[in-house]
């Protein structure tokens, strides 16, 4: 009887494997994550991994470099150079709101404000400043993260620890007046002195410091995206005051709860019902937005945690940054629209009777997959492939609040 051929074979040595691709699809994956761990200079930068002396020159040739069309706002690059520098000395106002995928605490907005020739103050806000003046939700979480350097105000980069970074705007700030309750009836002489002692004469970044310990700032910010005279009124309430640096927190591992877990109804996200929401009441409700928002605020603080070094925590600066304004790692502070600062005034009569009308049209923060850097005109996927960075897996959930 013959055997098939495919019986026939030596028994010693063992044959190999036509499909030994194992060791070469492993050794790939590792090349693969080399060159996934290798930052791009201007992530090295960013993490304080690579010193350089003229952040101001390479950041502008970096991002001139990296600029591409697109029909959103946008500044020029001489522009951005010529609003840094006219702030580079003690008395600067610069700000920067950054979109920051972050891997763990996800999309998010950095606002930071110059303070010193050197430091910038910083908050997270999780779901981007708000801009409907008549939305059903019109207030945002705020919360301290570290003293940036100035520098830090330039940068858009990205790496796989870190995520993608964007300039959203960039300009310069002033801190208005703290409205005051109307006062009783005063003579012309006494009315005169009122105002000649409320006239704003300090330069804006002291003015920020006393607010900032009075922990009520009413912020305009003059940007590039934002509309004319936008102001923010931002309160630090008195649960959430404190004094003292947190501590390293120590890691648990959290357990889910299955039961309540499943017992949590969807959230509806389709373009569809988030433009329904624009015209009637939004299904989400209140206990499900504040989860939501809670989950962000827990991810936000938790990542920032991973900072090794003890002396930025016990200082909350980081490294080449001075504190000397005394903010406190992660206090939440509220976030509303300044609406009559912003130019709103109530409609009295007509179809716009009851609702805020302005002089600007309402904006809506959209996230990652719509917002572009006012610089170079990128999307974050954009930078992200700009800077090398593959296979970046993000933190879910995050929807903007269209209501």
């Amino acid at each position: 009887m013959v055997q098939p051929a495919t019986l026939v074979r030596d028994v010693s040595p063992p044959p190999l494997r036509k499909h030994s691709t194992i060791h070469a699809s492993l050794a790939g994956d590792v090349r693969r994550d080399e060159r996934q761990d290798e930052k791009s200079k201007a992530a090295a930068i960013e993490a304080h991994e690579v010193t350089i002396r003229d952040h101001l020159t390479y950041f502008v040739q970096h991002l001139s470099s990296a600029s591409m069309p697109s029909a959103g706002p946008r500044i020029s690059i001489e522009h951005f150079r010529n609003a840094y520098l006219r702030n580079l000395h003690a008395k600067g106002a610069h700000f920067v709101v950054h979109q920051h995928d972050h891997p763990i605490s996800g999309v998010h907005y950095d606002l930071r404000l110059q303070f010193s020739q050197t430091s910038s103050v910083s908050w997270a806000i999780p779901y981007g400043l708000p801009g409907n003046p008549n939305s059903l939700r019109p207030n945002r979480m705020a919360i301290e993260t570290r003293v940036h350097n100035l520098w830090n105000n330039l940068i858009e980069a990205a790496s796989h620890a870190t995520g993608s970074l964007l300039i959203w705007d960039t300009g310069e700030y002033e801190v208005l007046e703290r409205p005051q309750p109307k006062p009783s009836k005063t003579t012309d002489d006494e009315q005169s002195d009122l105002e000649a002692d409320t006239t704003p004469c300090e330069p804006s970044n002291e003015r920020l410091i006393k607010a900032f310990h009075s922990r009520h700032i009413h912020l305009r910010l003059h940007g590039s995206r934002l509309p004319k005279n936008y102001t923010i009124a931002m309160r630090l309430p008195s649960h959430n005051d404190r004094g003292a640096q947190p501590k390293k927190p120590v890691r648990k591992r959290r357990r889910l709860d299955t039961t309540k877990a499943r017992s949590k109804p969807n959230i509806a996200t389709s373009s569809d019902e988030e433009e329904a929401s624009l015209t009637k009441t939004p299904t989400i409700t209140p206990t499900q937005e504040e989860s939501l928002e809670n989950s962000h605020l827990d991810a936000a603080a938790d990542a920032s945690e991973d900072d090794l070094d003890a002396s930025i925590r016990a200082n909350n600066a980081y490294t080449g940054a001075s504190n000397t304004i005394g903010s406190v790692h992660q206090r939440h502070w509220f976030v509303t629209l300044d609406r009559p600062n912003s130019g709103f005034c109530k409609a009295r009569s007509g179809p716009e009777k009851g609702r805020w009308v302005g002089d600007w049209e309402a904006f809506y923060v959209r996230g990652r997959e719509h917002e572009r850097s006012i610089v170079t005109g990128r999307l974050a996927d954009e930078v992200m492939a700009d800077e090398g960075v593959e296979r970046f897996v993000g933190r879910k959930m995050w929807r903007p609040i269209m209501e």
